[in-house]
């Protein structure tokens, strides 16, 4: 117990409770998982339904924790792997021919996320944080290849243009970062969205 927080250290990630817990973080999750799943019900693949809600889920505590720590935690990436493969396991078991395509585009996006993030991370210099690329590289499993890559135009613009306006207003210096994974969460909700 420090100063009336727990800390727990795990990896590289670091977090507390008072990060996770705070009930009115998390207040427009219902509401965001309500309306994706009003605009897609009868439209979309119910299974396609569930892994938008999961991935809402998940981008959502991705882009609160980022904000707070500037981190995007090992656990939650496993987490989310783990829950894809949870949710593609049976349907590939029972409904192979229809679930290889859905594999097949899901492992491009994971590939086309992981490559993008990966070169940027690489060219940068560590200018996009390790937590970023694992976060997207996985969100491409949920979103394939099409939404993977709307979702990284989308993120990357909004984050751009915010970054230019603080730099502008001098909230920010040029060398600053600012935290990507709310950027990449609203780049996720347009996509499902207008997908």
């Amino acid at each position: 117990m420090l100063c009336g927080r727990t800390v727990f250290a795990r990896g590289d990630a670091i977090m507390t409770r008072d990060i996770i817990k705070p009930i009115w973080y998390y207040a427009g999750l219902p509401i965001l998982m309500i309306t994706i799943f009003l605009v897609q019900v009868g439209r979309i693949n119910p299974f396609i339904i569930l892994w938008h809600e999961l991935i809402i889920i998940f981008g959502y505590i991705a882009a609160v924790v980022d904000v707070k720590t500037r981190k995007i935690p090992n656990k939650l990436v496993i987490i989310m792997f783990i829950a894809w493969m949870l949710t593609i396991t049976p349907k590939l078991l029972f409904d192979i021919d229809a679930s290889t395509a859905l594999l097949r585009d899901s492992v491009l996006g994971f590939v086309v996320s992981m490559g993008l993030f990966l070169t940027v991370y690489i060219v940068s210099r560590k200018g996009l944080g390790g937590g970023d690329v694992k976060f997207m590289a996985v969100s491409g499993l949920y979103l394939g290849l099409g939404g993977a890559i709307s979702t990284i135009l989308c993120g990357s613009i909004l984050a751009a243009m915010t970054g230019l306006i603080l730099i502008a207003f001098k909230k920010i210096g040029r060398r600053d970062q600012i935290p990507l994974a709310p950027f990449l969460y609203i780049g996720i909700l347009v996509t499902i969205l207008f997908q």
